[in-house]
């Protein structure tokens, strides 16, 4: 095998590390499906145990997948798509910070999945090994990733999301 070059292996460890994220991400809801599908319904999602199953599936695959270097615009639109779910529903409302719960770190997720996208995943990757790895424009790849999990998020939100009502506290108890 050749040397890695700088930005080969940069994208090589950049891939271990947003693969491994949403693996354990995917892992942790899957192992406690009931919890996940529990806290799914709290913040407004119909089809709870549904969603929570996908939910594991997607992020365990887009995981593997940006790992092994296979469908790498794919594999990063499932982590945009993802991140963006995660933004709408839980994130937004409540700032930037990570430390107030706001959006810092899954918003930092999806400029990275995105970067992947179009630097497109270095010489040791499934994508080299099939020749695709220079399918595309740096930017059209980015572009696909982006659109195509911007609106597998806007869909799944379209079809199982709904803003939560507050509750309100009965003052006559």
């Amino acid at each position: 095998m050749s040397r890695l070059s700088a930005a080969g292996t940069a994208g090589l460890i950049l891939r271990g590390a947003i693969g491994g994220i949403m693996i354990a991400h995917g892992r942790n809801h899957a192992k406690t499906l009931d919890g996940t599908a529990g806290w799914f319904k709290s913040i407004g999602f119909r089809e709870e145990r549904l969603h929570a199953r996908l939910s594991a599936l997607s992020e365990i695959g887009a995981g593997a997948a940006l790992i092994a270097g296979a469908g790498t615009p794919l594999a990063a639109a499932g982590v945009i798509g993802t991140m963006a779910v995660a933004i709408r529903t839980v994130h937004v409302k409540n700032g930037f910070f990570i430390t107030k719960e706001g959006w810092e770190y899954t918003g930092s997720l999806i400029a990275a999945a995105a970067a992947l996208a179009a630097t497109g995943p270095g010489p040791v990757s499934v994508d080299r090994a099939l020749g695709l790895d220079k399918v595309g424009s740096p930017i059209g790849r980015a572009l696909l990733a982006t659109v195509l999990g911007g609106a597998a998020a806007a869909g799944l939100l379209s079809v199982y999301w709904s803003e939560p009502t507050p509750q309100v506290e009965d003052d006559q108890a």
